[in-house]
């Protein structure tokens, strides 16, 4: 339960993580390198038609030479959807849910047989009101990633929320009596594939525009993703490579505790056994059991305030990230990305996703021309479930 504030209003209890602000922690890690099969599966799973990430004979035929990952794969390279390291510590009668990534990257292509190594701190919180739980606590931690020679590949800080289960239930922000949901007719459906079609037509070949030829208020082609259902939730989920049961230890130093292991933040309905994962792998899969369960199973997602199943954080922004990417084509890179999401994508929704040139820099931080991209992501309803922006670099 939550302390009680003045005239009774629930507070958060943060004493238990206050201690952990700026360590590190989060000994997890991968077993084994990825292969190919690995980003086909990501690719898959997120929708994601770029063929230079799924076949074999056309990335050959690249620049690349075969098959490459997309900027988005980096977090499957990693344990905990990037979000663990912003969720340590006990705090009485919460959950967790993710609420926005920014990354950097810094021109390190991950490819088949590449493995990532991770350091990953707490970086803090803050607590602020909110209509959907009051007190909440938005957290960031930061990642830093590094392949297996040592060079730096990206830099990624998570941001999520803890928030008090009871009251996010009495105020049903997300409640099932609020929403369903929604039932596609063939012609709306038929709508969505026609757009979905024409956004992987719009640069399948790669073409990379020129820098000098871009204007600020041009408009990125029109993405779509959906509907949404329990089977593309367990499928995102799959392709984190964590989620594969035995892919990854934790690798705690000899004498440390590793509070993420310990208590991660989840409703307790929602957490690992790490004893009997040993025995039953499902009962560290995430899937079945574990954080992720809540996300495919409507009692359990009702149980923490959020109505019925929904999606992933990090899918939202590997939607991003991958809309962006497409539009830079081949010779295009996302140096920096950030992005805040408003609302999970629901079961029975759509998300939309289009972006707009805001600004372009002759010179950047980056060391070369970039252009600076909006991104809005909404439902079929209008509603905005993600803001973003990214610095992307083009031709010459």
């Amino acid at each position: 339960m939550a302390e009680a504030g003045h005239n009774n209003a629930p507070q958060l209890d943060t004493s238990d993580v206050d201690k952990w602000i700026g360590k590190q922690i989060v000994f997890a890690e991968m077993w084994d390198p990825c292969n190919a099969t690995d980003i086909r599966r990501w690719v898959q799973a997120l929708d994601y038609a770029n063929p230079i990430h799924w076949d074999e004979e056309f990335a050959r035929k690249s620049k690349f030479g075969g098959i490459i990952a997309p900027q988005s794969f980096t977090v499957a390279m990693d344990y905990g959807h990037g979000c663990h390291p912003s969720c340590v510590g006990n705090i009485p009668g919460t959950h967790l849910i993710f609420a926005g990534e920014e990354w950097w990257f810094y021109g390190t292509p991950v490819r088949p047989g590449d493995k990532l190594v991770q350091d990953r701190r707490f970086a803090g919180y803050k607590v602020t009101e909110t209509a959907f739980a009051g007190p909440t606590m938005f957290a960031n931690g930061d990642t830093v990633h590094r392949n297996q020679h040592g060079a730096l590949v990206a830099k990624e800080r998570a941001t999520s929320i803890r928030y008090l289960v009871e009251e996010a239930n009495k105020r049903g922000v997300y409640g099932k009596d609020k929403r369903s949901p929604k039932k596609w007719d063939k012609a709306e459906l038929a709508e969505v594939h026609k757009l979905r079609h024409e956004w992987i037509l719009s640069n399948r070949e790669g073409v990379t525009p020129s820098y000098a030829s871009v204007q600020v208020g041009d408009k990125l082609p029109r993405r779509v993703v959906g509907p949404h259902s329990v089977v593309t939730f367990a499928n995102e989920c799959r392709a984190h490579r964590q989620n594969i049961w035995g892919t990854w230890r934790w690798n705690v130093p000899e004498g440390a505790y590793d509070p993420a292991k310990e208590d991660a933040g989840f409703a307790k309905d929602m957490t690992y056994d790490h004893d009997m994962r040993k025995i039953d792998p499902r009962h560290g899969d995430g899937l079945y059991h574990g954080p992720s369960s809540g996300h495919i199973n409507s009692e359990k997602a009702e149980n923490v305030g959020m109505g019925g199943t929904y999606g992933y954080g990090s899918s939202m922004n590997a939607w991003a990230l991958d809309a962006i990417a497409y539009w830079a084509g081949h010779d295009g890179y996302i140096w920096h990305s950030k992005t805040q999401f408003r609302s999970p994508a629901f079961e029975g929704d759509v998300t939309y996703i289009d972006g707009e040139v805001t600004e372009k820099l002759d010179m950047s931080a980056h060391g070369v021309p970039v252009v600076k991209v909006k991104t809005v992501m909404t439902t079929q309803d209008g509603d905005v479930i993600l803001t973003g922006t990214a610095e992307v670099s083009l031709g010459v």
